[in-house]
Formats: structure tokens, sequence, C-alpha cells
């Protein structure tokens, strides 16, 4: 039962079947909807587990109280029988209708008992309250909001709640607007999840724990548990000896628990500790025929996320964890870059808040898999944040020891985890001496921006390793995990569960002493211990950690043009939250490998997608790739033939490499020529006209970027006429032109400020009558060949502003020359030569020819623009005459 929502205050039907509808994918098995005066509570269903009678709302004998649920209480069997001997009457068998009785035996302190996950939403008709809880590690989400009056105000006794945030913002009864605060301590900090503000303002999760009255007194948050404080106060006390059999014990019993469905069961596996411990764990309960264990049917099933030749590959563990379990079956999926790109917009729009990373996508493309064949899936979510599973934890151990002044210890733990620690140290020597950084997220954040928020912090406790797990378990990591697993599982109307999040676990972790967490350099030592008879040793002794993410390094790189296109968008740069030029600054850093911080990256392009998605009218679509098929053949929506003046003319793009400064171009075009004759002579299409005139085309960028007049234009310092000049000017989808205040200083520099002050007076004098083109016939062909950053070129040009070639006329007849010197005699004598253009989608103009035909000619050759300088690389054009 995976989706609630409901409204207290007023009554509105339709706002109710809105909220059915978009939750469906979190219940598609059918609605429950309670309506009483001024309330309403709605429940989207998903079969689990099916008791007869079971389904919502759920009411107590004299239906006075009334209840929606998500999740599951795994010891409900136990709490039913402790509430029947006080007299209650159970009429199913359901963990929904234990809640009702405990909540009527109990009250709120009722939910400390439940051992589960859980978001509850209950109406006590006698109190003429409301109750929200969310259970204690906030496995299940809540999110709720304070209906706005006609004033902008927040109505008193109003309130919409719902297990997601789409319906709160789509209600039109809350202002939708970002959150700025959240944004600033994400972009700045990392941190999302850890309080009550979401990304929305006016949007409010409930906290893990916690529970929310309201009634005509007001509203009332508290917490219904003493788990956080209990932790804290264990981890203060003289712990108990480690017991690995009671550990072991508690763990096996945690799984058995989550295993409870009468649909079908999957797990996660991705080849590290924990879902390796969760596999195994349940393959020994499948063989030992526990009855909860049938839910897996005759084989487990395992879902993974491989990704081969990258560094972060798990599959090697994957394959060794099931040869020795033999009998399992495994689903692997392949997520890919491209793929990655083209769902972006589904991804960031089904979490709904920004992610620390793209790793939840990996885990968004496995819960797609699980869809199609089981409805509950386990997974390892928590032991990270249990047992300090992350290397900065080590950190905060040693730091501990320091502090306790427990030197020897001290000693030992580091020499004993050096092999691990010692890559981290590296990086960090590495940043020291400069040759790699972390990326600055400060200088690409808007100034203005930062000093709203400069006062805003986020502590961490750096000295007491307990501590630091308690408060990542609850507010730092946990959360936006869960959130994660969430919102990717409910996606694909699957229920994710965590058994390594059970209080019981927990308690008796922190009981332990700190050498069960981290002993003689292990951590998680004494899961490790616990399972290691049931896992291969490669895997229960294994210290890497890297879990359901992707290769993002490598992703972003294979990549980069589609992130630049973002970073250069026009919605990007009128965003408050950027300073654009230091954000493509800092990204041009990390192709040049003085960075690989993809997480800053991320979060910059997380957060406009998600603007781009909630809060602009139209979602910008990722510009899609268009690579050629065969070698010499038509880009994308062009031809290799066009008919003019009565003739045909053949034009073969040729791809290259990109061209850098300082290249030798005559020598690049002469091989990329050799290559074309070579596969020409032994393909039939193109052998046939190698006896017929020819001549080749280039790109002027080529030649531009090659001379040196391409500047990065964070290069280019516009100044104030630059600033108030670029404005005036009308950008196109083909090219900005002078559109920016990059390509404006060029243009002054180029051509100088009184002839382009000149030209804008002439075109602002004739525009009303009509006349256009006054400004360029004025300011001249080097002020209309100048080109500014376009979203869909390859880097570097995608981020540069280019001048025209020095001398294309001059360029031409060397190139040509050269040429000739160096090319055999059958294809010498049929060379005519070499044209150096300038030509988009709306205009072709020929700058250089050395090839006798008129520059006219040329131009109608090239009327449909069939080079292509994008994904397709082919700057390059043999034409061949008729």
């Amino acid at each position: 039962m995976c989706g609630i929502a409901g409204i207290y205050g007023f009554k509105n039907d339709e706002l109710i079947k809105r909220f059915s509808r978009e939750l469906s994918h979190r219940g598609p098995d059918g609605e429950g909807i309670f309506h009483h005066e001024q309330v309403t509570l709605l429940n989207r269903r998903l079969a689990i587990i099916d008791v007869s009678g079971g389904k919502q709302p759920i009411y107590n004998e004299d239906k006075s109280i009334a209840l929606v649920f998500v999740g599951e209480i795994y010891n409900y069997k136990e709490l039913t029988e402790e509430l029947k001997k006080k007299g209650h009457v159970f009429t199913t068998e359901s963990d929904t209708e234990v809640l009702v009785h405990g909540y009527e035996e109990w009250g709120t302190d009722y939910f400390d008992r439940c051992n589960g996950m859980f978001t509850v939403a209950i109406y006590d008709k006698n109190k003429e309250m409301l109750v929200l809880a969310r259970d204690h590690f906030g496995i299940k989400p809540l999110y709720y909001a304070m209906v706005k009056d006609d004033n902008g105000k927040n109505e008193k006794n109003k309130l919409i709640f719902s297990s997601e945030i789409k319906p709160l913002i789509n209600s039109g009864l809350i202002d939708k607007k970002p959150n700025d605060r959240t944004i600033y301590r994400y972009l700045r900090f990392r941190v999302h999840d850890d309080e009550r503000d979401t990304f929305f303002e006016g949007v409010s999760r409930l906290m893990p724990g916690e529970v929310l009255t309201l009634s005509a007194r007001g509203m009332h948050l508290e917490s219904f548990t003493t788990l956080q404080e209990d932790l804290k106060a264990l981890s203060g006390k003289k712990p108990q000896k480690s017991d690995i059999d009671k550990f072991r014990e508690l763990f096996i019993d945690s799984v058995r628990l989550r295993l409870m469905s009468e649909v079908p069961v999957g797990t996660c596996l991705s080849g590290g500790l924990d879902s390796s411990a969760i596999v195994a764990v349940i393959q020994k309960l499948l063989q030992n025929h526990v009855k909860e264990a049938d839910s897996l049917g005759k084989v487990q099933q395992t879902f993974s996320a491989v990704f081969p030749g990258s560094t972060n590959n798990e599959e090697s563990y994957i394959q060794t964890l099931l040869d020795s379990l033999k009998t399992v079956k495994s689903h692997k999926i392949y997520p890919k870059p491209e793929e990655f790109f083209k769902e972006i917009y589904d991804f960031v729009k089904t979490q709904e808040e920004p992610t620390i990373s793209t790793g939840p996508y990996a885990q968004y493309k496995v819960m797609e898999e699980v869809g199609k064949h089981v409805t509950v899936v386990i997974d390892g979510q928590g032991a990270d944040e249990m047992m300090a599973g992350y290397i900065p934890y080590y950190f905060v151990y040693l730091r501990q020891l320091i502090k306790q002044r427990k030197y020897g210890v001290f000693i030992k733990e580091l020499f004993s985890s050096i092999d691990i620690l010692y890559i981290y140290i590296i990086m960090k020597i590495q940043g020291g001496l400069g040759k790699r950084h972390a990326a600055d997220i400060i200088r690409m954040i808007n100034p203005v921006y930062i000093s709203k928020y400069n006062e805003e912090k986020v502590d961490v406790i750096h000295d007491n390793l307990k501590l630091r797990l308690i408060h990542d378990i609850f507010y730092n990591s946990i959360p936006s995990l869960l959130r994660y697993e969430d919102r990717n599982s409910m996606k694909y109307s699957v229920e994710g569960r965590v058994p390594f999040l059970d209080f019981r676990l927990l308690r008796y972790l922190f009981s332990m002493p700190d050498t069960a967490i981290i002993n003689n350099g292990w951590n998680k030592r004494i899961l490790r211990d616990a399972v290691k008879s049931m896992l291969p040793t490669r895997i229960a002794r294994r210290r890497s950690k890297i879990g359901f993410t992707n290769p993002e390094y490598d992703w972003f790189m294979r990549m980069k043009n589609k992130i630049y296109a973002i970073y250069l968008s026009d919605s990007f740069a009128s965003r408050p939250y950027f300073n654009q030029t230091e954000v493509l600054k800092g990204f041009n850093e990390f192709i040049e490998g003085k960075t690989d911080d993809t997480l800053v990256f991320w979060r910059v392009l997380n957060v406009e997608l998600w603007l781009r998605i909630f809060f602009d009218e139209t979602t910008q679509e990722i510009h899609p790739t268009k690579p050629q098929s065969e070698p010499y053949t038509a880009n994308e929506g062009k031809k290799i033939e066009i008919h003019t003046h009565n003739k045909t003319y053949l034009r073969f793009p040729v791809k290259t490499e990109l061209f850098k400064k300082d290249d030798d171009y005559t020598k690049l075009i002469q091989t990329y020529i050799d290559q074309f004759h070579t596969y020409a002579k032994t393909h039939n299409n193109l052998k046939q006209h190698l006896s017929k005139d020819w001549f080749i085309v280039l790109s002027e960028k080529v030649i531009a970027i090659s001379q040196g007049r391409s500047y990065f234009i964070w290069d280019i310092k516009p100044g104030l006429f630059a600033q108030i000049l670029s404005k005036r000017v009308t950008r196109t989808p083909h090219g900005i032109g002078l559109g920016s205040p990059w390509t404006m200083q060029l243009a002054i520099e180029e051509v100088g400020l009184p002839r382009l002050l000149l030209a804008s007076a002439a075109a602002a004098v004739t525009k009303p009558f009509g006349i256009k083109g006054i400004f360029y016939k004025i300011a001249g062909r080097e002020a209309a060949g100048i080109d500014g950053p376009t979203e869909y070129s390859l880097y570097p040009s995608n981020v540069s502003a280019k001048l025209l070639p020095k001398n294309p006329e001059k360029v031409s007849a060397e190139i040509h020359e050269q040429l000739n010197k160096n090319m055999p005699e059958e294809y010498k004598k049929h060379f005519k030569g070499v044209v150096i253009i300038d030509a988009n989608d709306l205009g072709r103009n020929v700058i250089g020819n050395s090839t006798g035909l008129a520059d006219s000619v040329i131009e109608e050759i090239f009327g449909d623009n069939p080079m292509g300088q994008s994904d397709e690389q082919t700057p390059l054009v043999v034409t061949i005459l008729p």
C-alpha cells in the first residue's frame, strides 16, 4: 500500500481525484477514500499482502478513527496479540488494522512500538484531529503544505498532504516557488533532505520519527520516538561485549521479516558487502524453507547495474557471489551516458528534488528492470551509515582516538587502514601542489545570491564516530538515499525494503564498542565477521566501496557538449543562482583535467533542469546526437547531390578530428584528402567519380581556430559599450552573431567602436521603414563573420567566440598550392582548388576561393549547407563537378 494524500479544513472532491491520479503509479491496484465533513483521506493501493478485509481506509470498532497507511509493520502479529489481550476486536489480519487499534489504545506513542516503514494519516472524530506520522528512519515519505489565502498567507488549519510533492505544488492552493535557501545549501554545501524545508517554498517534509497533529487548537509537531537520544546515550555508556552471533541473528531476522509478501520479491545486488550479505542470507532462508521465503518463488532473483570497461564496474564481484550461490537468477542492466541524457528530464522529474550526483540514475534503471519481474525488492541502504562504510569515517575515528588520547590504538588503526587511505591522501597532496584541485563552487554562484545566504553553515561532526553516524542516519545521508530509493522504485510500482534499517539492529550495534564498527583497519567489522561464512572471501574481505552508481567522470567527458549546451542556454544565463561565465570556465578546467569534481557540475546542472521542469513553461530538450552512419555519407537531413544551374554536383562530407590553435591545417587537410581517395578506390559508389574534376570546401571555423582567432568567452572582458550594444542585436536559433557581450567586444576590437556606433545608429533609423541589413553593411564583413558560442557546436566552439580567418583568400591559395605539391598526379590533374566558406543554415558566404569558379556558383552548390560542425564533425567537403 504505497501512496496516501489528504485534505484537512475544507472539502474539494475534484482535488482529491487529481491527487489520486497523480499518485496512481504508487498504487496502481486501486484507491480508497474517506470523507468526513472537511476532512478527506486518500490511499492508493499496491497489493503486497492482500489479507481479506485489509483494504483502506480502515476503522476501529465504532468507526470513530479512520486510517490510511503506506508501508509495512513487520511486528504486527505480536502487536495484534498484545492488543487483543487488552480487549480490542480485529476484523482482519492486516498490519493496517493494528495501527488503528494501537493508536486507539496508546495514542501517538504507539508508533514507537512499530518496527517497519510507514507513513500514517489518521482522522480522530472524537478529537476532531488529523494525525500524520512517519517511521523512525523516514523510509516512506510524507509532505505537507498549509493552504494560502487570496493574500498569500497561510490559512489557519487548512492543510494538504501527500506521499509526493507534485500533487501539492500542482494543487493551485500554494504559491509555486523555488526555495532559494534550500537551493543555496545544496549548491554550496552539497546537503539536501536534512531539514523540514524542501526545494519548494511552502512545502515541508515530515521528519523521521515525527508526528504532526492538527485540530481547531492548531498544529503541533513532535517526535514520537526517543531512538536518536537512545543511540546517543548508548554511545556514551560503557559498551557491551560484541556478540557476533546475536548480531547475525538479528540481521537474519530483519531480512526474514522483509520477505513477507504475497507478490514476488527480488533483491538488488551491487557487488558490495551489504547487498551481497542480504542476497546470501535470503539464499540461506530459501534453502531452509523458511515460510517468509515463499515470496521468492523457487529461485531468488537479483538485479544489478554493470558498466563494462569502467573503473567502477562491479560485475566481477557480482559474478563471484552468483557463482558461489549457483541457483540465483541474475538480471543485469547496462546504463549508458547517451541513454541517461535521453531520459534525464524524466529522471529529474521522478526525483522531484535535486540529487547529490547522477548515481541514483543507475538505481532508476535497475528499478525499471525490477518492475518487469517482481513487485517487492530488498535493498542494502543504511549499512554504510550504520557501520562506517565510507572512507571519511576512518578520519573521524582517527580524530576521535587522538581526542581520547588513545595513541597506541590510533597508530594501529592508521597503519592498518593505510592501503585505503593513501588514495585519498595522494589526492589531497595533488590538490596542494596544484596538479588537480576541487572545483570551486563559490565562484560559480552569483555573488548577489551568495550575499543573501552567506551566513548559512552546515555543522559536521569530525571527531566522534558514533555521533557522526547518528547524524548521517537521520539527517545528512540516509534521508536523501531513502528518497532516491522511494522515487525510483515507485516510478515502476515497486516497493523497496531495507533490512539494515531495523531499530533492533541499530540499538544493538550502538550498545557495542566502536571496534564493532572499525577494528584493525576494517570497517563494518561486525557485519564482516557475522556473514563471512556465507560469502566468498573476496567479497567478505573487500575494502573498496562503489555501490549503485555511474562512472560519472567518464559520462561527463563523453557528454560534455550536451552539458555545455545547458550551461550556455538563455535560461541558465537568466537564473539568479549562477555565475554563467565562471561555470563555463570551471567546466573547461574539468575538460582539461585540472579537476575531476563532477559533483559540483552535476549540482549546477541538476538545479537548472529541475527549474525547467517544475517552473518554466516549457522543457528544453537536449539536442540529439547526429552521427554519420558510414564514412562520406550525407549528414542527417542533408543530401549528397544538389541540382543547380541545370547541373548536378556531389558533396561528400569528410569527418575530421577537432582543429586546435596552432595546428598545421594544410597538413591535416592533406591527410583527410588522402584517406578519402584511399577509401574511394575500393568503393564503387565513390570510385566512379575519381576521374571527374573536384575541389574542397572548408569551414572558415577550422582556419580561424588554427590561426588562434578563437577565444574562450571567459578570456574576453566585455566593456560597457559591448554590454549595451549586444542587447540591441536579435539572436537567431542558428547563431547569436553580435548578440552577446563577448562577440560584440571582439567586433569593437576588430573594426572599431566608431564604426559600430555608426552602424547601430543607421540600423535604428532605417528599421521603422522595413529596411534590414544596414548594420552589417556598414560594420563590414569582419563584423558579420564573428561567431559566438552556440549550443550545438562541439567543444571548444560551444564556449568560444571567433573572428573570421586572417587573409582567407591568401590561405585558400596557399592550401591549394601545398596540396598540389603532395598530391598524386591522377588526382592533381582534376583538382580545381580550395574554398573557404562561412556557412550556416541561414546563408552562405565564400570568403576564400582558388577554384576559378564564381563565388555565387559555390554558394548555390552549398545552398542547403551540407557541412556539419556539431556531433557530425564534418567541416571539410569534397565536391565533385558534373
